[in-house]
């Protein structure tokens, strides 16, 4: 049976299968294979005067159509967990994932549409009734509400306040960020030097007290080492190490 269509409706072989199905109203999860190979054969025979670059996808997907019908009429293949496998299942996936697309492009689509028709005003209030707010009315709101029900209200309160906090973290102390810059710590080691002919690490490292202070003291000391504003060699292993410049 031949089926009259044209190239220009369908945007690509997986557009003229969903065509296909809906025309003849199969479902897609139990597509008839040897109906709809026949019918896109009789498609693809019409486009032989086509540009072949338009018809290579088409002429893929006949290869695929083909090798699924001869797989249909073989045993069942079984995977690892016993059960069959259907030929057609990865066909089925790529028409459903086709599917969603296509209505998902036409709906942005008619979106856009919707946008183009769509104008807005600028806003044209006065500045005194954008910023005003209602008044609270206390009267009102407390309208009906005890001193008893205002305490049970504020104890609730503090209560979901005290199991919010960790029982652990909230012991801990501040943690403050101890700002420390290796520019100033540089220029602190350099005025140091001047005044000083030779000296040790150990010195150097007596000077600044915490984790971190110590950690950029250590490389400003690398990096004027490497830049050869200081020399430093220890002389014996476990000695100390004596800088100079």
């Amino acid at each position: 049976m031949a089926v009259e269509v044209k190239l220009e409706a369908f945007e690509g072989p997986l557009d003229l299968l969903l065509h296909l199905i809906d025309k003849n109203k199969i479902d897609i999860y139990d597509i008839p294979i040897s109906l709809i190979t026949s019918q896109y054969m009789d498609y693809i025979n019409g486009m032989r005067d086509s540009d072949p670059d338009n018809i290579s996808e088409f002429l893929v997907m006949a290869a695929t159509l083909l090798d699924i019908k001869c797989r249909m009429l073989l045993p069942r293949e079984v995977n690892e967990e016993g059960e069959e496998e259907d030929p057609r299942s990865e066909l089925v996936r790529q028409l459903l994932e086709y599917k969603i697309y296509k209505y998902m492009s036409q709906e942005l689509k008619f979106m856009e549409k919707d946008a183009g028709r769509s104008l807005f005003k600028e806003n044209t209030m006065p500045e005194e009734l954008l910023s005003y707010e209602e008044p609270v009315d206390y009267d009102e709101l407390l309208k009906g509400i005890s001193l008893q029900d205002l305490e049970k209200i504020f104890k609730e309160t503090m209560k979901r306040q005290e199991d919010r906090k960790d029982p652990i973290r909230s012991k801990f102390g501040k943690i403050e960020k101890e700002e420390v810059s290796l520019e100033k710590r540089t220029g602190e080691l350099l005025e140091y030097a001047a005044e000083r002919d030779k000296f040790s690490f150990n010195d150097l490292m007596e000077m600044f007290k915490g984790k971190l202070q110590m950690v950029v003291t250590f490389l400003a000391v690398l990096e004027l080492v490497r830049s050869n504003n200081w020399k430093a060699v220890q002389e014996e292993d476990g000695g100390e190490i004596m800088i100079w410049t």
